[in-house]
């Protein structure tokens, strides 16, 4: 196991704690537990946070406990009374091989816009990877339930290494993390009582794409969307390496499992670029009508639309490709008619341009939840 010092008190008893560690094998595989603490690497430090720290935690996949790693950066100066309350970002998709892990890779937009502005609020920002992404295990994309407890498990993990973080928390998340936060919102109350969820922000979440699945078959044409095969394949390899019984194989043809083999070994962008001509009727060799098969999408994909506590925030570009706004639209609806409190942005961009058009309204909304004691 890797140990490094850090600076400081806190972070020599945090070292201390780590390095005289059981052995794996002895370690609780409870969920927030904390394996690893490390100094962020250069490349995704940020000037406006006073530390960052790469976690590696226990949280929970769909068949038991699985690893994330994830990223704790800090505001500067000292933290309010009660601590300095949480933000969880839960990032959108990037691939399901473990060189795309989301806090290993320097993006841009994330650290010189959006985690800057998230502490110079006044919030901390914990990041999580998700299980299998960088960790042993193969990462089950879209799969809501264990995306979620990988946030959720992702601010238990920051609060054993930084004393200054507080209960309060909310969840902001883009796309495939967008889906993530909903989830979150959904479960964290009754999960993580120990902690106050305050809200959940979600941009462009990918919604109702368990009612595609029983039409899909030999017969699919290309979409007029963007990544839709790459996606699709992430879905499928996630669900064949975490629920074996269903023989996902046995639907694919040797198109399909050639571009599931693209996507467990390359970034979405980069999938993308090699799958994007094959249509998903090509990957499949008889319609997705097992029962069973279709359950466990509908575990995996349906975010729920009743039995939320906590405020929900929900933006939506008019012109995205990639999360189509009439799916949007029908999620919107049910939330509206299930009584949630719901506030709703509508945005000109497309997928990411929209993220960046609600990010203004999203922090409003951040600020609204967590800014009372």
């Amino acid at each position: 196991m890797r140990t490094q010092i850090m600076t400081g008190a806190a972070g020599v008893v945090i070292a201390l704690a780590v390095a005289l560690a059981p052995p794996a094998s002895a370690q609780s595989t409870a969920p927030g537990t904390v394996t690893e603490v490390v100094t962020a690497p250069e490349r995704v430090r940020l000037a406006a946070a006073a530390s960052a720290q790469r976690i590696t935690y226990w949280s929970r996949g769909p068949r038991g406990p699985m690893q994330s790693t994830g990223m704790v950066y800090l505001p500067p100066g000292p933290p309010p009374p009660g601590g300095w309350p949480v933000v969880a970002y839960a990032h959108g998709s990037v691939g399901i091989a473990d060189q795309c892990a989301f806090t290993l890779q320097p993006r841009d937009y994330y650290l010189a816009e959006v985690y800057p502005q998230l502490l110079r609020a006044g919030f901390a920002v914990v990041v999580s990877d998700y299980v299998g992404l960088g960790t042993p295990g193969t990462h089950p994309y879209l799969d809501g339930p264990s995306q979620a407890r990988s946030v959720i498990d992702g601010v238990r993990a920051a609060r054993a290494v930084a004393a200054e973080l507080s209960t309060r928390w909310a969840v902001l998340g883009q796309s495939q993390g967008g889906q993530s936060a909903l989830f979150a919102a959904h479960l964290a109350p009754t999960d993580a009582p120990e902690l106050q969820l305050r809200g959940a922000a979600a941009t462009g979440p990918p919604s109702n794409l368990e009612l595609i699945a029983p039409l899909l078959g030999p017969w699919v044409p290309r979409l007029p969307l963007r990544m839709t095969t790459a996606y699709f394949a992430m879905i499928v390899a996630g669900l064949r390496a975490t629920a074996p019984e269903l023989d996902v194989d046995s639907y694919l043809t040797d198109a399909g499992r050639a571009v599931l083999d693209v996507v467990e070994s390359n970034c979405v962008t980069e999938a993308d670029e090699q799958v994007r001509n094959v249509a998903i009727g090509d990957m499949l060799n008889r319609p997705l009508l097992d029962p069973a098969l279709i359950a466990a999408v509908h575990s995996m994909l349906r975010i729920p639309v009743e039995g939320y506590s906590v405020p929900l925030f929900i933006g939506q570009g008019v012109a995205d490709l990639e999360v189509p706004a009439p799916l949007s639209a029908k999620l919107i609806a049910e939330l509206e008619l299930a009584g949630a409190d719901l506030r709703v942005g509508v945005y000109p961009g497309d997928h990411l341009g929209a993220a960046r058009q609600a990010f203004p309204d999203a922090l409003a909304f951040l600020h609204r939840v967590l800014d009372q004691p």
